[in-house]
Order: structure tokens, then sequence, then C-alpha cells
């Protein structure tokens, strides 16, 4: 099957989107030392799983229905940061539950008491006011609404 104009878009946006945001987390922790949150992890799975599903549009039909899964997937995880931001700036309690990075390759009980403890309700980083919880949910929320109206909308020919 082939795909009108907008629905190959669409593809490149559900595939596109995911990835750059994953790729910008994975920099942001690995290269400035931000170290995510649960919360941070949470908005992470949808974004693995959109990549997978707009990969697989490329490769498997129907790849209408992949598409749509991948920006449903990614709506979702703007949806958690739009949560996550909601929890950042005191609009509402978030969990109790924290994370923090570990590494285990030598004594696991002083890498524990030693890593740092990462708060889901106090951002590291902001710009302009906006935590990277909130660019998530700006970025991706457009991104999947976008992708979905170019994915509904009929093609003029």
């Amino acid at each position: 099957m082939t795909l009108t104009p907008s629905a190959r878009l669409t593809q490149k946006i559900a595939l596109g989107t995911p990835a750059l945001l994953i790729a910008g987390a994975y920099i942001s922790e690995y290269g400035f030392g931000l170290f995510p949150c649960e919360m941070c992890w949470w908005q992470r799975y949808p974004h693995f799983a959109a990549i997978a599903l707009g990969l697989l549009s490329y490769a498997i039909e129907p790849k209408r229905l992949l598409i749509a899964l991948a920006a449903l997937a990614v709506l979702a995880s703007g949806l958690i940061g739009g949560f996550h931001a909601g929890v950042e700036y005191g609009w509402w309690e978030g969990l109790t539950s924290c994370t923090s990075a570990v590494d285990a390759s030598g004594d696991p009980m002083a890498a524990i008491l030693n890593a740092p403890m990462v708060r889901c309700d106090a951002p590291q980083w902001t710009l302009m006011g906006i935590s990277l919880a909130g660019f998530n949910f700006l970025i991706s929320s457009a991104s999947a609404i976008a992708a979905l109206y170019l994915l509904v909308r009929r093609d003029r020919t």
C-alpha cells in the first residue's frame, strides 16, 4: 500500500519526534549529568514504543495503523510530561517514588549510598521557566496532534 504525502509526513513525524527527544534525554543525562527521575523514565517508555512502531511502519502492513499507534504513543509521552510538569510547578501532588543512577561496577552498597537522589518535583534544568518535562509535553503533544491530523485528513489531488 502506498501512503499519501500527508501520511508519509506523519510517518516521519511519528518516528522523528520520539527519536530526537530520546536522543536529547540521553545527551542531557550522559553529557550534562541531568539524571532522570521516575516520571522522566515514564515519559521515555512511550517514546521507545513510538520509535519501534515508526520503524515497523516502514517495513510491514498495516502502515497507517502502525503510524497512528506511534503518534498515540508520542501523545501518551506528552501527557505524562504534562503531569510531570504540573508536579514540578506545584499544581498538583505527584508520586513519592524517586530514582537515582547507580554504578554497580564497584562496591554496590557504596554506589547506592553515593548515588545522587533525583526528585520528581524539582526540575534540574529550565529554559524560560519551562522544564524538560514541560518541553516534552509541548513538543510531543503538538507533534502527535499534528501527526494524527495529517493522518486523517484527505490529500488534495
